[in-house]
């Protein structure tokens, strides 16, 4: 049985990223969407305005919070602190999944509040499997790991970055938050061909897609999160859509945030676009 039917996943959709710009347009206007996504830091407060909205947007929206400061790739202990205060925003929430990405951003001392690769190592993967049974235990949500952009690799890696990700979420047991973006963006800066990750991955594991844009700067591609979505990307989202199948997505844009209404149109082509391949799927 697959990891999505295994722990019920709903498939919701397509919705966007609950960003401050359009908190108004939306808590007062409830404009058609099929779900957001929000930052897991930002909510995890004893109160205040976030819960007060957040409180306005899960009575109108399914909410499925989205970590950035998780570090599950560090060597450093998990913080405790951290998990404490993100199992209080998922009870609060109560979610279909949780997820956070595939990463590193601690060090003695130090944390770099930034998304950095790991090697793709058996040692790295040991390390972060034993470190998502322990969230999973904590949080008792399924909880899925994002695979991140990259601009370095490492001479220890002993593997494909595909290779990585699947041994990490079979043997961890968790889910996939599968980055179509973030596999053209290393793709291109890597110089290997993205259409073989996507078909590597295990389908089954993908509980949500994301879909954002980056800047392409000549010599190598930017994650910003600034612009639409290139015709690339959503070539695969196509081809990940075929493979794993009514999966919920969610469209990211960060900075440079446009209008409601350009946002908006974004998720209406992958809506559009997903429907397109599902009905080839079973025609």
């Amino acid at each position: 049985m697959s990891y999505r039917a295994r722990h019920a996943i709903p498939d919701l959709g397509v919705g966007v990223g609950f960003r401050v710009p359009h908190h108004g347009r939306v808590l007062d206007e409830r404009p058609p969407m099929g779900w957001f996504e929000v930052i897991s830091e930002n909510f995890m407060v004893a109160g205040g305005r976030p819960l007060d909205n957040l409180a306005r947007l899960k009575d109108s929206y399914p909410v499925v919070p989205h970590g950035v400061s998780l570090a599950i790739g560090s060597v450093e202990p998990l913080d405790t602190d951290h998990l404490t205060r993100l199992r209080a925003l998922v009870d609060r929430l109560d979610p279909p999944w949780v997820s956070d990405h595939l990463c590193w951003g601690r060090a003695p001392g130090l944390h770099l509040h930034d998304l950095l690769p790991l090697p793709y190592t058996r040692e790295a993967v040991d390390l972060v499997v034993e470190r998502v049974k322990r969230v999973q235990g904590t949080l008792e949500r399924p909880f899925a790991l994002e695979n991140v952009s990259s601009y370095m690799t490492y001479r220890a890696s002993s593997m494909s970055e595909w290779e990585f990700v699947t041994e990490v979420v079979e043997r961890a047991d968790c889910g996939l938050l599968l980055d179509c973006n973030n596999v053209y963006v290393s793709a291109r800066n890597h110089g290997f061909d993205p259409d073989r990750y996507i078909d590597a991955i295990p389908a089954d594991r993908v509980v949500q897609m994301h879909l954002a844009g980056h800047t392409d700067k000549g010599t190598y591609v930017l994650d910003t999160h600034a612009e639409p979505v290139c015709d690339e990307v959503w070539a695969l989202y196509r081809r990940a859509v075929a493979r794993c199948g009514a999966v919920a997505t969610l469209v990211e844009w960060d900075d440079e945030i446009p209008a409601w209404e350009v946002l908006a149109g974004e998720a209406d082509r992958a809506r559009i676009m997903r429907a397109d391949v599902l009905a080839r799927s079973v025609a």
